[in-house]
């Protein structure tokens, strides 16, 4: 018999609206049912984003995940006062707030990959206060990555509801993606995808991939790369018998995948995507950690300074996170159990 999945949950960066969010979705009790949840966050943050939402969240306590408790209805939390405690300021990036974040994540890695959780949800981060905190990488998925020692291949996907997208390049510059994109990187990205999707219970993923350039290089007018790479990479990948098109211009492809054509889209450069995601549903998108030994999954949207406090923040994007994180999660117990 498979138990229910644990989730370690974690609050993001406390000068943000993570604790509001965290606070939000541990309200509802149905959220409590589908995991059990060990929350390793700072007492105090945790009690201040359900004063902003205006809620009481009952939970239980525990010094180390060993002595936790769970039950079918309420999170365990495990208090870690960061040596940053006492020093957030709210709304603003700080060093400490990263501080608390990286700590507070080493955490649920080293629980998640020794087992004892299935998969970590955290409440948004911000790359400023990541970086003032002393982390080199470009990004939290690089810095996973670094801490696992993970050198697989490995992106962001995000996910609206039950569109996904992968990105062939990512955190770069816009004058360097052609460089960048590859027959080897665009096959790579398919298949990432496709193991994800299958990850998240899709036994069949249908596959999407955009062009690079305007009308899908025009025949070769507007750039080769269609020609040259994107294309050779999807026949090379329809040959391992993976259900993927391509590519189609990326003014129409998410007309497609709007329409429930796909499954995922893959896209060559980090707005082509994140454009058309957030302008179809920004307060509901997630980002998976796609790649990873381990399911990661976090809101799509930051830190939302701008609404701290305020206690008006949409915890949609959470909810669809840790939703997607348990799904995630039992998958991989499943797999290890079998």
């Amino acid at each position: 018999m498979i138990e229910k999945t644990v989730i370690a949950l974690l609050l993001g960066d406390p000068a943000g609206i993570g604790p509001e969010l965290v606070a939000k979705l541990l309200a509802d009790e149905q959220i409590n049912q589908q995991a059990h949840i060990f929350l390793v966050a700072d007492k105090d943050e945790f009690l201040k984003g359900q004063q902003i939402a205006g809620i009481q969240v009952p939970f239980t306590e525990a010094g180390t995940f060993e002595d936790a408790q769970f039950s079918d209805h309420l999170p365990v939390l495990c208090d870690y006062r960061s040596p940053a405690k006492g020093e957030f300021t709210e709304a603003k990036a700080t060093s400490a707030g990263g501080r608390y974040c990286l700590e507070t994540l080493k955490i649920a890695l080293e629980l998640t990959v020794a087992g004892k959780s299935d998969a970590i949800c955290f409440a948004p981060l911000n790359k400023e206060a990541l970086h003032l905190a002393g982390m080199t990488h470009d990004d939290e998925m690089h810095w996973f990555a670094h801490q696992i020692g993970h050198e697989g291949y490995f992106c962001e996907l995000n996910v609206l509801k039950e569109l996904w997208t992968a990105r062939v390049t990512s955190h770069i510059a816009l004058k360097d993606v052609s460089a960048m994109i590859t027959q080897k990187r665009v096959a790579d990205s398919i298949e990432l995808v496709h193991r994800s999707l299958r990850q998240a219970a899709v036994e069949h993923p249908r596959i999407g991939v955009a062009a690079l350039n305007p009308h899908a290089g025009d025949g070769g007018n507007f750039g080769r790369e269609e020609i040259d790479i994107i294309a050779p990479a999807v026949e090379r990948i329809r040959a391992k018998g993976i259900d993927v098109e391509g590519p189609f211009s990326s003014d129409t492809i998410f007309l497609k995948g709007l329409a429930g054509e796909y499954d995922a889209i893959v896209t060559m450069y980090h707005d082509q995507g994140q454009i058309a995601m957030k302008l179809t549903g920004f307060d509901r998108g997630v980002t998976v950690l796609g790649g990873l030994p381990i399911p990661i999954a976090t809101p799509a949207h930051g830190t939302a300074f701008d609404i701290m406090g305020k206690g008006i923040a949409n915890v949609s994007a959470m909810r669809h996170a840790f939703e997607l994180a348990c799904q995630m999660g039992l998958m991989r117990r499943r797999q290890s159990s079998s």
